[in-house]
C-alpha cells in the first residue's frame, strides 16, 4: 500500500511524480499549496477548523493507493472491493440504468465502464488521472475554470493534493440519455479523499452525471 502523509511541498511533489504528471500540473499543485498556506482558515458553520492539523505527518494521509490500478472488467476487481460495491447494487444498476460507471476506493479509481455505442460516438469517461495522461491539453485548458485554485482555502487544498475523480468529454451534439455515475469509498484510516471531476460538454451536447 502506497501512502503520502502530512501536507508539505515534498508530499505534493511526490504525488505528482508518482502519477507521472506533466510539469505544468506539478507547478499548478505547488501554486495551490502556496495559496492554501497563506489563506486564513474558514469560520463558517460554527466549526473550529484550526483544530485540524493538516501538516502533521501520519495524522492525515493525502494519498493512499490500495489496489494495482483501474479495472475495466468487473470480474478483475479485488474481491473485498467487489463485495462492498455489490452491497450498493452497482453491477445491477450498471446493467439496467447507467450509461457508464466509475468506482473510487480511497485515492484512486478501481473500476470503470462505458457503453460501447457511446465510445463509438466519441464520449470519453475516464478517471481524472487517465484523463490527464490521455488528454493533457483539454485538462490544461479547463482545469480550475469553474472553481479557481485560489477560490477558498479548501479549494486550494484540493488543487494541491487531488487524486482520482472523473474526466468526462461529450462531443458536440451528442446526447447521453442514461446517467453516468461515480461512487467514492473510503476504507483506510485517517485519509482525506480529494477527488477532482472535470466535465466538458461540448456545444449542443447533453450529459447527466
Amino acid at each position: 500500500m502506497q501512502k503520502f502523509s502530512g501536507l508539505s511541498r515534498q508530499v505534493v511533489e511526490d504525488i505528482s511524480a508518482y502519477k507521472n504528471e506533466p510539469e505544468w500540473m506539478k507547478k499548478l499543485r505547488l501554486q495551490a499549496l502556496r495559496h492554501f498556506e497563506k489563506m486564513p482558515m474558514p469560520t463558517f458553520g460554527g466549526l473550529n477548523f484550526n483544530e485540524v492539523n493538516f501538516l502533521l505527518r501520519n495524522k492525515i494521509h493525502y494519498f493512499v493507493k490500495s489496489t494495482d490500478g483501474i479495472k475495466h472488467s468487473w470480474k478483475d476487481v479485488p474481491e473485498e472491493i467487489k463485495r462492498t460495491y455489490e452491497k450498493l447494487g452497482i453491477p445491477q444498476a450498471e446493467q439496467k440504468f447507467l450509461a457508464g460507471v466509475k468506482a473510487q476506493w480511497d485515492s484512486e479509481m478501481v473500476y470503470g465502464s462505458l457503453l460501447k455505442d457511446l465510445e463509438e460516438q466519441g464520449v470519453v469517461f475516464l478517471s481524472m488521472d487517465e484523463g490527464l495522461q490521455k488528454y493533457p491539453d483539454l485538462v490544461k485548458q479547463y482545469f480550475g475554470t469553474v472553481i479557481p485554485l485560489d477560490d477558498n482555502k479548501f479549494a486550494s487544498l484540493n488543487s494541491a493534493v487531488w487524486s482520482g475523480g472523473c474526466f468526462i468529454y461529450v462531443p458536440p451534439k451528442v446526447s447521453i440519455s442514461l446517467p453516468l455515475q461515480a461512487y467514492f469509498r473510503l476504507s483506510a484510516k485517517n485519509i482525506g479523499q480529494f477527488e477532482r471531476t472535470l466535465i466538458i460538454a461540448d456545444e449542443g451536447s447533453f450529459v447527466h452525471y
